[in-house]
Protein backbone atom coordinates (compact mmCIF):
# COMPACT_ATOMS: atom_id res chain seq x y z
CA UNK A 1 0.00 0.00 0.00
CA UNK A 2 2.84 2.38 0.86
CA UNK A 3 4.50 1.72 -2.48
CA UNK A 4 1.21 2.40 -4.26
CA UNK A 5 0.75 5.66 -2.35
CA UNK A 6 4.28 6.80 -3.20
CA UNK A 7 3.68 5.93 -6.85
CA UNK A 8 0.41 7.91 -6.90
CA UNK A 9 2.06 10.91 -5.28
CA UNK A 10 4.99 10.75 -7.72
CA UNK A 11 2.62 10.64 -10.68
CA UNK A 12 0.70 13.60 -9.26
CA UNK A 13 3.90 15.60 -8.94
CA UNK A 14 4.95 14.72 -12.47
CA UNK A 15 1.51 15.64 -13.79
CA UNK A 16 1.67 18.95 -11.96
CA UNK A 17 5.07 19.62 -13.47
CA UNK A 18 3.76 18.75 -16.88
CA UNK A 19 0.92 21.25 -16.60
CA UNK A 20 3.08 23.98 -15.07
CA UNK A 21 3.43 26.92 -17.42
CA UNK A 22 7.00 27.79 -18.32
CA UNK A 23 8.09 31.31 -17.45
CA UNK A 24 8.47 33.39 -20.64
CA UNK A 25 12.04 34.44 -21.42
CA UNK A 26 12.83 37.58 -23.42
CA UNK A 27 16.26 38.79 -24.45
CA UNK A 28 16.98 42.52 -24.44
CA UNK A 29 19.99 43.67 -26.44
CA UNK A 30 20.66 47.30 -25.58
CA UNK A 31 22.98 49.67 -27.42
CA UNK A 32 24.54 51.68 -24.58
CA UNK A 33 23.20 52.22 -21.08
CA UNK A 34 25.44 55.28 -20.62
CA UNK A 35 22.93 57.27 -22.69
CA UNK A 36 20.15 58.61 -20.45
CA UNK A 37 17.32 57.83 -22.84
CA UNK A 38 18.54 54.26 -23.31
CA UNK A 39 18.98 53.83 -19.55
CA UNK A 40 15.38 54.98 -19.02
CA UNK A 41 14.27 52.57 -21.77
CA UNK A 42 16.02 49.63 -20.11
CA UNK A 43 14.66 50.52 -16.67
CA UNK A 44 11.12 50.38 -18.02
CA UNK A 45 11.80 47.03 -19.67
CA UNK A 46 12.89 45.64 -16.30
CA UNK A 47 9.77 47.01 -14.64
CA UNK A 48 7.47 45.57 -17.31
CA UNK A 49 9.18 42.17 -17.17
CA UNK A 50 8.83 42.02 -13.38
CA UNK A 51 5.12 42.86 -13.56
CA UNK A 52 4.51 40.29 -16.30
CA UNK A 53 6.46 37.51 -14.63
CA UNK A 54 8.96 37.40 -17.47
CA UNK A 55 12.61 36.43 -17.20
CA UNK A 56 14.43 39.30 -18.90
CA UNK A 57 18.00 38.71 -20.03
CA UNK A 58 19.28 42.24 -20.63
CA UNK A 59 22.74 42.89 -22.05
CA UNK A 60 24.55 46.16 -22.80
CA UNK A 61 26.84 46.19 -25.85
CA UNK A 62 28.53 49.50 -24.92
CA UNK A 63 28.01 50.86 -28.47
CA UNK A 64 29.95 48.00 -30.06
CA UNK A 65 28.15 46.14 -32.84
CA UNK A 66 30.47 43.10 -32.75
CA UNK A 67 29.76 42.74 -29.03
CA UNK A 68 26.03 42.93 -29.66
CA UNK A 69 26.23 40.17 -32.26
CA UNK A 70 28.18 38.00 -29.82
CA UNK A 71 25.55 38.68 -27.14
CA UNK A 72 22.78 37.67 -29.54
CA UNK A 73 24.52 34.41 -30.39
CA UNK A 74 25.04 33.67 -26.70
CA UNK A 75 21.36 34.12 -25.89
CA UNK A 76 20.29 32.10 -28.92
CA UNK A 77 22.57 29.29 -27.74
CA UNK A 78 20.85 29.49 -24.35
CA UNK A 79 17.49 28.93 -26.03
CA UNK A 80 16.18 32.50 -26.02
CA UNK A 81 14.01 33.06 -29.10
CA UNK A 82 12.26 36.40 -28.63
CA UNK A 83 13.96 39.75 -28.28
CA UNK A 84 13.73 43.48 -27.79
CA UNK A 85 16.69 44.99 -29.61
CA UNK A 86 18.04 48.53 -29.53
CA UNK A 87 20.67 47.97 -32.23
CA UNK A 88 23.91 49.82 -32.67
CA UNK A 89 23.63 49.94 -36.45
CA UNK A 90 20.72 49.65 -38.85
CA UNK A 91 23.05 47.80 -41.24
CA UNK A 92 23.44 44.89 -38.80
CA UNK A 93 19.73 44.27 -38.23
CA UNK A 94 19.23 41.95 -41.21
CA UNK A 95 22.03 39.69 -39.99
CA UNK A 96 20.51 39.66 -36.52
CA UNK A 97 17.04 38.90 -37.86
CA UNK A 98 18.32 35.98 -39.92
CA UNK A 99 20.10 34.48 -36.90
CA UNK A 100 16.93 34.77 -34.79
CA UNK A 101 14.69 33.43 -37.57
CA UNK A 102 16.95 30.38 -37.92
CA UNK A 103 15.93 29.48 -34.36
CA UNK A 104 12.24 30.11 -35.06
CA UNK A 105 12.12 33.35 -33.10
CA UNK A 106 11.36 37.02 -33.59
CA UNK A 107 12.28 40.50 -32.39
CA UNK A 108 11.05 44.04 -31.97
CA UNK A 109 13.77 46.44 -33.10
CA UNK A 110 13.39 49.71 -31.25
CA UNK A 111 14.76 53.25 -31.05
CA UNK A 112 17.23 52.57 -33.89
CA UNK A 113 15.42 51.60 -37.07
CA UNK A 114 15.97 48.18 -38.59
CA UNK A 115 16.43 47.89 -42.33
CA UNK A 116 13.56 46.98 -44.62
CA UNK A 117 15.48 43.77 -45.38
CA UNK A 118 15.49 42.88 -41.67
CA UNK A 119 11.71 43.13 -41.43
CA UNK A 120 11.34 41.12 -44.63
CA UNK A 121 13.15 38.15 -43.03
CA UNK A 122 9.79 37.11 -41.55
CA UNK A 123 6.57 38.54 -40.15
CA UNK A 124 8.01 38.06 -36.65
CA UNK A 125 10.21 41.16 -36.89
CA UNK A 126 8.98 44.64 -36.01
CA UNK A 127 9.83 48.30 -35.76
CA UNK A 128 8.81 49.83 -32.41
CA UNK A 129 10.15 53.36 -32.54
CA UNK A 130 9.30 56.97 -33.33
CA UNK A 131 9.37 58.80 -36.70
CA UNK A 132 12.58 60.80 -36.31
CA UNK A 133 11.76 63.58 -38.77
CA UNK A 134 8.75 64.51 -36.64
CA UNK A 135 11.10 65.47 -33.79
CA UNK A 136 12.88 67.92 -36.09
CA UNK A 137 9.58 69.33 -37.34
CA UNK A 138 8.45 69.90 -33.75
CA UNK A 139 11.75 71.64 -32.97
CA UNK A 140 11.12 73.97 -35.92
CA UNK A 141 7.65 74.76 -34.56
CA UNK A 142 9.06 75.54 -31.09
CA UNK A 143 11.75 77.78 -32.58
CA UNK A 144 9.19 79.59 -34.73
CA UNK A 145 7.03 80.27 -31.68
CA UNK A 146 10.04 81.50 -29.73
CA UNK A 147 11.05 84.09 -32.32
CA UNK A 148 7.45 85.19 -32.85
CA UNK A 149 7.22 85.91 -29.11
CA UNK A 150 10.67 87.50 -29.05
CA UNK A 151 11.16 89.27 -32.42
CA UNK A 152 14.04 91.31 -31.05
CA UNK A 153 16.10 88.13 -30.86
CA UNK A 154 16.21 87.91 -34.66
CA UNK A 155 18.56 89.65 -37.03
CA UNK A 156 16.89 91.56 -39.91
CA UNK A 157 15.07 89.40 -42.45
CA UNK A 158 13.99 86.63 -40.05
CA UNK A 159 17.58 85.42 -39.84
CA UNK A 160 18.43 82.46 -37.64
CA UNK A 161 22.14 82.04 -36.90
CA UNK A 162 22.34 78.54 -35.52
CA UNK A 163 24.81 76.19 -33.93
CA UNK A 164 23.99 72.51 -34.48
CA UNK A 165 25.18 69.72 -32.18
CA UNK A 166 24.62 66.43 -33.98
CA UNK A 167 24.38 62.85 -32.86
CA UNK A 168 26.49 60.08 -34.34
CA UNK A 169 26.88 60.96 -38.01
CA UNK A 170 24.82 58.75 -40.30
CA UNK A 171 22.62 57.60 -37.42
CA UNK A 172 18.95 57.71 -38.57
CA UNK A 173 17.95 60.03 -35.72
CA UNK A 174 20.82 62.40 -36.50
CA UNK A 175 19.99 62.48 -40.18
CA UNK A 176 16.21 62.82 -40.04
CA UNK A 177 16.00 65.18 -37.06
CA UNK A 178 18.57 67.57 -38.50
CA UNK A 179 17.14 67.59 -42.00
CA UNK A 180 13.60 68.12 -40.70
CA UNK A 181 14.35 71.06 -38.40
CA UNK A 182 16.30 72.82 -41.13
CA UNK A 183 13.60 72.20 -43.74
CA UNK A 184 10.91 73.25 -41.27
CA UNK A 185 12.53 76.59 -40.52
CA UNK A 186 13.13 77.37 -44.19
CA UNK A 187 9.51 76.45 -44.99
CA UNK A 188 8.39 78.96 -42.35
CA UNK A 189 10.25 81.72 -44.17
CA UNK A 190 13.41 81.96 -42.11
CA UNK A 191 16.85 82.56 -43.53
CA UNK A 192 18.91 79.86 -41.83
CA UNK A 193 22.62 80.45 -41.40
CA UNK A 194 24.48 77.48 -39.99
CA UNK A 195 27.27 79.18 -38.06
CA UNK A 196 28.79 75.82 -37.10
CA UNK A 197 27.72 72.20 -36.84
CA UNK A 198 29.48 69.05 -35.75
CA UNK A 199 28.85 65.74 -34.05
CA UNK A 200 29.10 65.33 -30.30
CA UNK A 201 28.06 61.66 -30.57
CA UNK A 202 25.02 62.12 -28.27
CA UNK A 203 27.35 62.83 -25.31
CA UNK A 204 27.14 65.78 -22.88
CA UNK A 205 30.89 66.04 -22.31
CA UNK A 206 31.68 66.13 -26.03
CA UNK A 207 28.96 68.74 -26.55
CA UNK A 208 30.34 70.90 -23.75
CA UNK A 209 33.84 70.80 -25.22
CA UNK A 210 32.49 71.66 -28.67
CA UNK A 211 30.46 74.57 -27.29
CA UNK A 212 33.47 75.89 -25.35
CA UNK A 213 35.35 76.23 -28.63
CA UNK A 214 32.36 77.72 -30.46
CA UNK A 215 31.69 80.34 -27.81
CA UNK A 216 35.28 81.48 -28.13
CA UNK A 217 35.09 81.54 -31.93
CA UNK A 218 31.55 82.87 -32.48
CA UNK A 219 30.73 84.96 -29.41
CA UNK A 220 27.70 87.11 -30.25
CA UNK A 221 27.30 85.63 -33.73
CA UNK A 222 24.65 82.95 -33.00
CA UNK A 223 21.11 83.25 -31.67
CA UNK A 224 20.15 79.60 -31.05
CA UNK A 225 21.65 76.19 -30.29
CA UNK A 226 19.84 73.21 -31.80
CA UNK A 227 20.79 69.68 -30.74
CA UNK A 228 19.71 66.15 -31.64
CA UNK A 229 19.25 65.00 -28.04
CA UNK A 230 18.99 66.21 -24.45
CA UNK A 231 22.41 64.94 -23.45
CA UNK A 232 24.15 67.23 -25.92
CA UNK A 233 21.73 70.06 -25.13
CA UNK A 234 22.64 69.86 -21.45
CA UNK A 235 26.33 69.83 -22.34
CA UNK A 236 25.78 73.01 -24.34
CA UNK A 237 23.86 74.57 -21.46
CA UNK A 238 26.70 73.82 -19.05
CA UNK A 239 29.21 75.39 -21.43
CA UNK A 240 27.11 78.54 -21.78
CA UNK A 241 26.67 78.80 -18.02
CA UNK A 242 30.40 78.34 -17.40
CA UNK A 243 31.16 81.06 -19.96
CA UNK A 244 28.56 83.30 -18.25
CA UNK A 245 26.69 83.52 -21.54
CA UNK A 246 23.68 84.59 -19.48
CA UNK A 247 21.35 87.51 -18.91
CA UNK A 248 19.62 89.13 -15.97
CA UNK A 249 16.19 87.54 -16.37
CA UNK A 250 14.37 84.63 -17.96
CA UNK A 251 11.54 86.64 -19.49
CA UNK A 252 11.91 84.71 -22.75
CA UNK A 253 12.04 81.35 -20.94
CA UNK A 254 15.78 80.98 -20.35
CA UNK A 255 18.52 82.73 -18.39
CA UNK A 256 20.89 82.01 -21.27
CA UNK A 257 21.46 84.63 -23.95
CA UNK A 258 20.27 82.13 -26.56
CA UNK A 259 17.73 79.29 -26.35
CA UNK A 260 18.99 75.70 -26.40
CA UNK A 261 16.77 72.89 -27.65
CA UNK A 262 17.05 69.14 -27.16
CA UNK A 263 15.13 65.94 -27.87
CA UNK A 264 14.05 63.18 -25.45
CA UNK A 265 12.46 65.00 -22.47
CA UNK A 266 14.61 63.12 -19.96
CA UNK A 267 14.05 63.98 -16.32
CA UNK A 268 17.38 65.80 -16.06
CA UNK A 269 16.40 67.90 -19.08
CA UNK A 270 13.03 68.74 -17.54
CA UNK A 271 14.78 69.78 -14.32
CA UNK A 272 16.99 72.11 -16.37
CA UNK A 273 13.86 73.59 -17.93
CA UNK A 274 12.41 74.15 -14.46
CA UNK A 275 15.55 76.16 -13.65
CA UNK A 276 15.13 78.27 -16.82
CA UNK A 277 18.28 76.85 -18.38
CA UNK A 278 17.32 74.46 -21.19
CA UNK A 279 14.63 76.23 -23.23
CA UNK A 280 12.66 73.30 -24.67
CA UNK A 281 12.79 69.67 -25.73
CA UNK A 282 10.74 67.08 -27.59
CA UNK A 283 9.41 64.00 -25.84
CA UNK A 284 10.75 60.79 -27.26
CA UNK A 285 8.96 58.37 -25.00
CA UNK A 286 11.32 55.79 -23.53
CA UNK A 287 8.31 54.20 -21.83
CA UNK A 288 6.27 54.28 -25.01
CA UNK A 289 8.95 52.71 -27.19
CA UNK A 290 10.03 50.09 -24.65
CA UNK A 291 6.41 49.28 -23.76
CA UNK A 292 5.51 48.75 -27.41
CA UNK A 293 8.57 46.61 -28.10
CA UNK A 294 8.06 44.54 -24.94
CA UNK A 295 4.39 43.93 -25.73
CA UNK A 296 5.32 42.61 -29.17
CA UNK A 297 8.07 40.33 -27.84
CA UNK A 298 5.82 39.00 -25.07
CA UNK A 299 2.96 38.34 -27.46
CA UNK A 300 5.30 36.30 -29.65
CA UNK A 301 6.66 34.42 -26.63
CA UNK A 302 3.12 33.62 -25.45
CA UNK A 303 1.92 32.72 -28.94
CA UNK A 304 -0.77 35.42 -28.86
CA UNK A 305 0.54 37.72 -31.58
CA UNK A 306 -1.53 38.04 -34.74
CA UNK A 307 -1.56 40.68 -37.50
CA UNK A 308 -3.18 43.91 -36.32
CA UNK A 309 -2.04 43.30 -32.73
CA UNK A 310 -2.24 46.49 -30.60
CA UNK A 311 1.02 46.82 -28.65
CA UNK A 312 0.82 48.94 -25.51
CA UNK A 313 -1.90 51.05 -27.12
CA UNK A 314 -0.03 51.50 -30.42
CA UNK A 315 -1.57 50.11 -33.61
CA UNK A 316 0.52 49.00 -36.59
CA UNK A 317 0.81 51.47 -39.45
CA UNK A 318 -1.50 50.97 -42.42
CA UNK A 319 0.14 53.14 -45.07
CA UNK A 320 3.76 53.98 -45.89
CA UNK A 321 5.34 57.08 -44.34
CA UNK A 322 8.46 59.11 -45.08
CA UNK A 323 11.14 57.11 -43.27
CA UNK A 324 12.57 53.64 -43.73
CA UNK A 325 11.50 51.01 -42.96
CA UNK A 326 7.99 52.42 -42.51
CA UNK A 327 8.10 53.77 -46.06
CA UNK A 328 7.89 50.28 -47.55
CA UNK A 329 4.37 48.96 -48.15
CA UNK A 330 5.48 45.33 -47.87
CA UNK A 331 6.38 45.67 -44.16
CA UNK A 332 4.09 48.49 -43.06
CA UNK A 333 1.97 46.18 -40.88
CA UNK A 334 5.10 45.36 -38.87
CA UNK A 335 5.80 49.02 -38.05
CA UNK A 336 4.62 50.53 -34.76
CA UNK A 337 5.29 54.27 -34.43
CA UNK A 338 5.25 55.96 -31.02
CA UNK A 339 4.53 59.71 -31.39
CA UNK A 340 6.85 62.55 -30.39
CA UNK A 341 5.44 65.48 -28.38
CA UNK A 342 6.55 69.08 -27.95
CA UNK A 343 7.71 69.90 -24.41
CA UNK A 344 7.79 73.62 -23.64
CA UNK A 345 7.47 75.99 -20.71
CA UNK A 346 3.71 75.60 -21.00
CA UNK A 347 3.56 71.87 -20.35
CA UNK A 348 6.91 70.49 -19.11
CA UNK A 349 5.69 70.03 -15.52
CA UNK A 350 3.21 67.38 -16.65
CA UNK A 351 6.12 65.22 -17.84
CA UNK A 352 8.10 65.44 -14.60
CA UNK A 353 7.99 62.48 -12.24
CA UNK A 354 7.66 63.09 -8.53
Amino acid sequence: MKKLLVLVLALAVLAGMGFAQAKPVIGALIRNLDEQFVADYAANLKSLAAKAGVELKLLDSRSDQATQLDQLNTLLTQGVKYFVIVPNQTEATEQMAKAIAAKGGGAAFSNIQPSVAALKVSKNFFLASSPESVAGTIQADIIDNYFKKNPGKLAPGKTINALFLLGQLGHPAQKYRTEAVKAGLIAKGYKLNVIAEDTANWKPDEAQQKMDAWIAAYNGKFNIVITNNDGMALGAVESLLTAKYTKADAADGTILKVPVLGVDATQVALKSMSENKLYATVLQSAKGQSGTAFALALAMANGTYKPGFVADGIKPETKPGAEAPANDASVIGQCYLVPFEAVTKDNYKSYMTK
